[in-house]
């Protein structure tokens, strides 16, 4: 299908594109375009106008230190994935850029632009709980940090306002003791997740001393299993201990069914990869 009509600007800076959103409530943020361009051939988006921000060069820095991965707005999955700072602070973001999208979504497609879009079944979604952090916006009123746990909210939805710009997302840099995994079952067709789980896991010892969870695919949004990783806490991280008590860590949640997966099916499916996650299987 083609895309309803609109408008395209090149915004020159933040305060730029603050400007647009401002004045027409109907724009939209243009950076990589893999998750909003398909979605508008679809008509599942209908901006009245782009606004690109590709020519703000200030968005296109990762910084890393020994607290956190900053990531900004128009660094590509690419300029992630090959940074080694990056995959020595958080393997698990590359490990899931590596089975994310083709070539062309990583060459040109934007951690930030998946986050604010928010596709139910989009990989980082759950990654980036799985880590924790906040998202830089900047609007008519100013700035602020949103919490990564605050920030989704429901299908294509997160707090973000619409003539805000979000310009980085901060990242919790886990201890070197930690261990971290994303498994998926991956759609044949689209390679989006059917389910995905992502899982970081402090340890003391051999046991849990944390633990955070995100899931995405099953649900409206991506979701931290919080009752898990309460149950997580002071546990062995073995084939027994975790098979006992992720079993029936879906109880609570409200999983979507469709044509190519039912509810009983994801659920299932979560059970297996959050296991997976988990051990590093």
């Amino acid at each position: 299908m083609f895309p309803g009509a609109f408008s395209y600007t090149r915004a020159t800076s933040v305060a730029d594109a603050v400007a647009r959103l401002q004045a027409n409530p109907d724009a939209k943020i243009l950076a990589g375009g893999h998750s909003l361009l398909p979605a508008m051939k679809l008509r599942l988006a209908l901006p009245g106008e782009l606004v690109d921000i590709r020519d703000i060069a200030d968005l296109r820095g990762i910084d890393v230190n020994d607290d956190a991965v900053v990531v900004g707005a128009m660094a590509t999955y690419n300029d992630i994935r090959d940074n080694a700072e990056v995959a020595a602070a958080l393997p698990i973001l590359v490990e899931a850029i590596q089975i994310l999208g083709d070539a062309q979504v990583r060459e040109h497609g934007t951690l930030v632009g998946s986050l604010v879009h928010n596709d139910p079944a989009a990989d980082l979604t759950a990654v980036v709980l799985a880590l924790g952090g906040s998202v830089h916006a900047v609007g008519p009123n100013g700035e602020r940090d949103i919490a990564l746990d605050d920030f989704f909210v429901d299908l294509w939805t997160t707090q973000l306002e619409p003539d805000e710009v979000v310009t980085q997302v901060r990242l919790n840099r886990p201890s070197a003791t930690s261990r971290m995994a994303y498994r998926k079952y991956p759609h044949p067709a689209s390679g989006y997740a059917v389910v995905g789980v992502a899982a970081v896991v402090e340890m003391d010892g051999d046991t849990v001393a944390s633990a955070r969870v995100g899931l995405t695919g099953a649900t409206n949004t991506a979701v931290r299993l919080t009752a898990l990783e309460d149950a997580l806490a002071g546990s062995k991280l073995d084939e027994a201990s975790i098979a006992s008590l992720v079993q029936g860590s879906v109880e609570d949640l409200t999983i979507n069914g469709d044509q190519f997966a039912s509810e009983t099916y994801r659920a299932n499916l979560i059970e297996v990869l959050t296991r997976r996650a988990l051990l590093g299987d």
